[in-house]
């Protein structure tokens, strides 16, 4: 980030749940220089360590396919009782899965203004497709769509992770759509997906599930293809509205 900007002032937050994870990035950055106490130990759910903070950057990895369950009661609540003033107020998916849940949570620490925040988060499949159309799955991409607010998805190869083989994707949601041709490619009211499941070289030796990386080139290569927002073998642009479904019901005697 400095070398791409000298001047740039780096504060670091985070939550983390496990607590070997929360030593481990406590002691990282007491050995960086950064403040340790930006980084809280809890349940992102039910204990909002940074509640009323905004961020102009958010990264996560949230676990896949986590259920609720133990959650249910304190969710449900704030979806119910705060609406949109909270964070759920787009809507609840499955307890089997509560993916979406970590991506709503982000949005709502977006900053309102006119810089806007953007997040990076990887998921895998099931946010793409669970839920029919009316269900909370479907209700939460709707009303990311509906305000514009991703901009793209890249798929990524499979057997990264060193406990899991499963494919994986990258959202990138952000408030504040480029709409400034001076300022890049305009990307208001579209969304680019790219496929970059074949960027990846075989590991000389695999570290349990993971037996794909991703070189530095070919992070470098993605970034470009994401950046030059053009269509090609591995980009495809679409309008908002082509993500757009509804479910009717036809009865025929």
């Amino acid at each position: 980030m400095r070398e791409l900007n000298p001047g740039i002032q780096v504060e670091l937050f985070g939550q983390e749940i496990n607590p070997q994870s929360y030593s481990i990035c406590k002691s990282d950055m007491l050995i960086k220089g950064h403040n340790a106490d930006n980084i809280i130990l809890g349940d992102s759910f039910t204990e909002d360590g940074h509640r009323g903070k905004t961020f102009r950057y958010m990264l996560t990895n949230p676990p896949f396919g986590v259920e609720w369950e133990k959650a249910q009661k304190f969710i449900r609540d704030e979806h119910e009782k705060e609406g949109y003033n909270g964070r759920f107020g787009a809507g609840l998916p499955r307890i089997s899965d509560g993916s979406l849940l970590f991506l709503q949570h982000l949005i709502s620490k977006m900053r309102q203004d006119e810089k806007g925040s953007r997040i990076a988060i990887i998921f895998n499949g099931s946010p793409l497709f669970t839920g029919d159309a009316g269900s909370g799955e479907s209700e939460i991409r709707r009303w990311i769509i509906e305000n514009d607010m991703l901009e793209g998805i890249i798929a990524l190869p499979d057997q990264l992770f060193y406990n899991t083989g499963i494919s994986t994707y990258i959202w990138i949601v952000t408030n504040r759509k480029n709409d400034d041709p001076m300022k890049g490619p305009v990307r208001t009211g579209k969304i680019q997906l790219v496929n970059a499941v074949d960027f990846y070289q075989k590991m000389r030796k695999s570290l349990g599930n993971k037996r794909n990386e991703i070189t530095e080139e070919q992070i470098r290569e993605i970034t470009r293809i994401y950046g030059e927002f053009k269509e090609n073998e591995y980009c495809k642009i679409f309008n908002n509205e082509d993500f757009g479904y509804q479910k009717i019901v036809v009865e025929r005697p």
